[in-house]
């Protein structure tokens, strides 16, 4: 039996979300690119390649390990290069797309032999958490005035879009596209390509695909353009688990189970929202509140009913711990980094990197 912590990828369920980008592809025509700041374990990439076009990126590292990695499309985004890394992120990209016309007009010559883009804002989006909202009053993420951007037309050949965030309404995706249309359609119909970003859930349960393949395919026929998707969570949802052990029990009002992982190290992004894990089973006559093992007092899980009384040495999978997870843990209170592993098509369970002290002591100095 495997140590937990660990993450649990597993390539049946991971293979259900490429089937469903596949589909996608084949039906719209889009194109969709793996985003690396979601998830970027590269042990399945070889499993992943054969559904998707490539890969998109955040940074020189990302644009690097999507080239060397994956393959494929390999397209490189920044809110801002610095001088010393634009070179090397030229080396690794096939296109790259620029946040500002200020770092476009800095890096256009230097970008001239590969395709270059610039990431529109269209002050719109689907986001519920300002933090995460790229619309919000005083954006830094990408321009939006239509006469400026008119200027240096001559300098790009498409577009980045990036204002949907965990979005599984198809109706909103639709208005939100067309007021894209609306405000910037005199400069879509000038490019050869538009990526649209992720946070579209279209592998989620219950999501229109075909009306999405539709909508898709009638921008891409409006404007002349090949369509990019950006998928990150879509990618992986619903694939992983992070499986934990039951060290401690007590009663403080409420029953308490506390496990050998933690939220701020493990799944960062449900502290930072404010939002509780899930589990893919969560019914019983038994109810516990699920907490990390460091030592901040909101290291919480969340609340959970369990089908019998939990004690010292049982495991709980808390589930869909793919996206936004392994790209962010880190070493507080030198919490034991979880192991990461593969559940493979045919059920076998393999290890595919642990991590120890030295990994604790090599991140510091």
């Amino acid at each position: 039996m495997i140590q937990t912590p660990y993450y649990l990828i597993d390539k049946q369920k991971l293979l259900q979300n490429m089937e469903k980008i596949a589909q996608v592809r084949e039906e719209s025509g889009a194109k969709a690119l793996l985003a690396l700041k979601c998830f970027a374990t590269w042990s399945v990439f070889d499993f992943m390649r054969g559904y998707m076009d490539g890969t998109t990126s955040s940074s020189l590292y990302e644009v690097r390990l999507g080239r060397e990695k994956f393959g494929g499309e390999t397209h490189a985004y920044s809110v801002a290069y610095a001088d010393h890394e634009i070179e090397e992120v030229i080396t690794c990209a096939d296109k790259i797309i620029f946040n500002s016309i200020g770092q476009l007009e800095r890096f256009a010559d230097q970008a001239a032999g590969i395709t270059r883009g610039l990431r529109l804002n269209p002050q719109v989006s689907s986001s519920s958490f300002d933090l995460a909202d790229p619309a919000r009053p005083f954006s830094r993420l990408g321009e939006w005035d239509v006469t400026r951007i008119e200027s240096v037309m001559d300098r790009i050949s498409g577009f980045m879009i990036h204002n949907n965030c965990e979005n599984a309404d198809f109706d909103l995706f639709d208005r939100m596209l067309s007021e894209v249309e609306n405000r910037f359609g005199a400069l879509l119909s000038r490019v050869e390509w538009v990526s649209l970003g992720g946070g579209i859930h279209f592998t989620g349960e219950g999501y229109p695909i075909d009306r999405f393949c539709k909508r898709l395919k009638e921008f891409s026929g409006r404007f002349g353009v090949q369509v990019y998707l950006e998928p990150g969570e879509a990618a992986v949802t619903k694939s992983t688990t992070l499986e934990v052990t039951v060290l401690d029990t007590l009663f403080n009002g409420k029953n308490l189970a506390i496990v050998d992982s933690s939220i701020e190290a493990h799944m960062l992004d449900l502290l930072i929202y404010r939002e509780s894990a899930r589990m893919e089973v969560n019914e019983g006559p038994h109810s516990y509140m699920v907490c990390g093992k460091s030592c901040l007092a909101g290291d919480i899980f969340g609340e959970f009913r369990f089908p019998q009384e939990l004690k010292v040495g049982d495991r709980i999978s808390i589930a869909d711990a793919a996206g936004y997870t392994m790209v962010k843990k880190n070493w507080f209170n030198g919490v034991k980094m979880p192991a990461i592993a593969i559940r493979e098509l045919d059920g076998s369970v393999r290890i595919v990197r642990e991590f120890t002290y030295a990994d604790y002591e090599q991140s510091l100095s």
